[in-house]
């Protein structure tokens, strides 16, 4: 074991030693580290970590201790630590900190990063540029250059394991990899590239999943070798003699300590030759293991069911307050509609969402707009106004045409008497030009004109940290420690002042880390500790896997909207030509990347996408500019199966790992294009037939995910993945749910088998199919597009 002595100036350098106590079990009340540590995913050579992403205090800091692997570096002022690889890692490995003879452990991932080398022959062709655009870069061409070797363009990548999909650019021509005979739709209309890197052997790697509650212990099931076992609880890695593995069985005894925390978990990771396992996560109530949903609250946040209120468009319950622009300049959907925080209110009051089934509304940006037009759309001509909230001209202003500080006060208190979560649509990635703060200091904002003479707007990835949304929204220059003090104090703001539990970050990507780190920081220090009081904190960021997910540390947010899932789940979903394995490859791509149980968010749809039903139905096509069609016709679903297919996405959402998202309107099937289209008024009342079929079936698999623990905090295990066929099993302890697709145009009779654990299980079906049931192997007949929910 390396540790570290606090006793020299700048970094200090590692030495062996040992810690009096360092088996000491548990703390006496919360600790210093709110909420759950890591894993950290380390880089392939030197890994910085953020003391402050898990103390508000580094000055408690006592020592650190790690392997024998690490040169380890600490500065001497507590914040930095430098882990520098000496020789190969273990696939994973822990750091440990003490503060007042506490060990707190934060849990470590080697790199799973490897060279690629990406090669193009040009034959008889002759090129002056190859680039690369694609998932690895962001699509940003200019970020990679190929050069040429000997009549060969190359480059080589450090990159994940995983699918990226990319494209050439060719002197400017984006083209598909001629050398590469693995493509795949683009959801566009045309086609992408496909690199795969890495591979594990999948069938040898631990396993682990949660078999028998007793008394005072947990007994984890063990599939294959592992080497090592990587237990925790809460922050305290347990040491060795707390578990013992026996046949195949791993039994974890849970700290004494654990009976005096409300919530508190066992974390449990395998490791062999192969890689890591997959995570167990199993919460306690006062030390013992829940076992029914009903131990459950809004506090919970793996049991969170998000819906999104798109303020303006929902529910209009104060005409006092419409002041729509009524100009020839703005047209009627790009205009105020006159939804307000009184008509949420009054979706609470008369039992709306408690009857959905959700427990957490976010509510779209309430801060105060300018109120003309800005914008333009050329066919036909329209300017916009600012319902939609994020044109900020105030920091602290609730806007008037939704309602009153007053009005906010009461929505967050009705929500919490009804058990459920506020979070606010918050914008830190701009302000509009009216805004105070930019007439005073236009230098705090980023340069709108490139030193080549270009517009610096919307280059999403060439330019991400300081591209401009438009002109006349000024993106904030976030590398000036004014901005974002003044930002992030603005953000804790809300949270105080109105007691939100809290955000949905706008633009998230395009926001440099040192302001989600101060943000978290200033939440943790004013809020989380004082109060004990856990928020929740999304991003909204299109991108790669690695790229969202370096916004998600205990530092930073607490998750994101995995759109790379939604992307795969509407191609599979809508059309009928892409098969389960491409879901199934994305799904589990993202649990690797952010852990079996994680918070990250999983849509039905959102302002910024095409209504799915509609694509679903064939109303709207995949290779036209949804936009563009929303202003040119009126969109509806098209063929009635959208209406199925939609439920299928819903069904999906509902049963993985992770937080589902229905956008408002998804629950009744709402068709539309692209914005504003899809941004339609709600609707409550006069539902079609099928419309009331869909939110029937919605309701029940929310109802369905909310009362089953196996489905927010269960294992996930694919059975069948096929074409037209998905199988996937959710387990918790001796309770199973079995989720299955079939997503052809026919009647499928559908056969599995369980494993032998689950042999003695009666299934039966939530969706009424009959069901053949002998030992573990079961059949079922399902009707075209449908699905089914199997529990015991």
């Amino acid at each position: 074991m390396k540790k570290i002595y606090l006793y020299s100036v700048g970094f200090l350098s590692v030495f062996a030693a040992c810690q009096t106590g360092q088996n000491r079990i548990g703390y006496e009340n919360r600790g210093e580290i709110f909420g759950l540590a890591g894993p950290v995913q380390l880089e392939k050579d030197t890994s910085v970590l953020y003391m402050e992403d898990y103390f508000v205090d580094v000055s408690k800091i006592d020592s650190l201790a790690g392997q024998d692997h690490f040169e380890m570096l600490f500065s001497e002022d507590h914040k930095i630590v430098k882990l520098i690889r000496e020789d190969e890692l273990p696939a994973m490995t822990n750091l440990k900190i003490w503060i007042e003879g506490v060990p707190y452990s934060i849990p470590l991932k080697k790199s799973r990063k490897e060279w690629v080398t990406i090669s193009f022959d040009p034959g008889e062709e002759s090129y002056q540029s190859v680039q690369i655009a694609g998932e690895m870069n962001g699509w940003n061409p200019s970020s990679t250059n190929l050069t040429k070797e000997n009549g060969v363009w190359k480059k080589k990548l450090l990159l994940n394991p995983g699918r990226y999909q990319y494209l050439l650019v060719l002197d400017g021509e984006w083209v598909t990899d001629p050398s590469n005979p693995d493509s795949i739709d683009n959801n566009q209309g045309k086609y992408n590239s496909v690199l795969t890197v890495g591979s594990m052997n999948e069938e040898k790697a631990p396993r682990l999943y949660t078999a028998k509650i007793l008394a005072k212990k947990i007994q984890l099931g063990v599939n294959n070798n592992t080497d090592a076992f990587f237990i925790y609880w809460q922050n305290l890695r347990l040491p060795e003699d707390r578990y013992r593995l026996d046949n195949g069985s791993l039994s974890i005894q849970i700290p004494a300590q654990a009976a005096n925390y409300e919530r508190s978990y066992i974390r449990a990771w395998a490791v062999n030759e192969q890689g890591v396992s997959n995570d167990i996560l199993v919460p306690l109530a006062n030390g013992k293991v829940i076992t029914d949903a009903e131990q459950l609250n809004r506090h919970d946040e793996h049991a969170m069911i998000l819906y999104n209120v798109f303020v303006d468009r929902f529910y209009n319950a104060d005409t006092t307050n419409d002041k729509p622009l009524n100009i020839p300049e703005v047209l009627p959907p790009a205009d105020y509609h006159g939804g307000d925080i009184k008509g949420i209110v009054e979706k609470i009051e008369d039992g709306y969402f408690r009857d959905l089934g959700v427990n957490t509304i976010w509510v779209s940006p309430l801060v105060l707009n300018p109120e003309g037009p800005y914008g333009q759309w050329p066919d036909p001509a329209t300017k916009y106004s600012g319902y939609h909230g994020y044109w900020p001209i105030s920091f602290t202003q609730v806007d008037y045409r939704f309602g009153t500080k007053e009005d906010l006060h009461r929505l967050v208190e009705i929500a919490h008497e009804n058990n459920m979560n506020v979070l606010l649509d918050f914008v830190a990635n701009h302000v509009h030009e009216l805004h105070p703060v930019y007439q005073e200091h236009p230098e705090w904002a980023t340069d709108l004109y490139l030193p080549d003479g270009r517009t610096n707007t919307q280059l999403w990835d060439e330019q991400r940290l300081t591209t401009w949304f438009d002109t006349f929204l000024p993106t904030l220059d976030l590398s000036k420690p004014q901005v974002v003090e003044m930002l992030t104090d603005s953000a804790v703001y809300w949270i105080k002042e109105y007691n939100l539990d809290g955000f949905r970050h706008d633009a998230t990507k395009h926001i440099p880390l040192v302001f989600w780190r101060t943000l978290t920081r200033k939440l943790k220090e004013e809020v989380m500790f004082p109060e004990n009081k856990m928020l929740y904190q999304i991003g909204e960021t299109y991108g790669s896997s690695e790229l969202i997910g370096s916004y998600v540390s205990m530092g930073k947010l607490d998750a994101q909207f995995d759109f790379n899932v939604y992307d795969d789940a509407i191609a599979v979903f809508a059309k009928d030509d892409q098969g389960f394995d491409r879901l199934n490859r994305r799904l589990e791509e993202s649990l690797n990347y952010y852990g079996d149980h994680n918070l990250m968010g999983y849509i039905t749809g959102n302002q910024d996408r095409p209504r799915f039903i509609s694509l679903a139905g064939g109303d709207l096509s995949f290779d036209e500019d949804a936009k563009q069609a929303g202003w040119d016709r009126d969109i509806g679903v098209g063929d009635p199966v959208g209406y199925r297919k939609l439920t299928e996405l819903t069904a999906f959402l509902m049963t993985i790992p992770g937080v589902p998202v229905i956008f408002y309107g998804d629950e009744i099937g709402m068709p539309g294009g692209n914005d504003p289209d899809n941004r339609r008024m709600m609707h409550f009342s006069g539902l079609s037939e099928k419309e009331e079929w869909v939110k029937a079936q919605v309701n029940k698999l929310i109802i369905i995910r909310m009362n089953k623990l196996e489905l927010i905090f269960g294992d996930f295990e694919p059975l069948i993945v096929e074409k037209d066929v998905y199988v996937y099993m959710r387990t918790y302890f001796d309770q199973v749910s079995v989720v299955v697709f079939n997503n052809s145009k026919q009647e499928k009779r559908i056969s599995f088998e369980l494993p032998e654990r689950f042999a003695e299980s009666s299934l039966s079906s939530r969706f009424g199919n009959d069901i053949e049931q002998r030992g573990y192997g079961v059949k079922l007949d399902l009707l075209p597009h449908s699905y089914d929910v199997l529990t015991n």
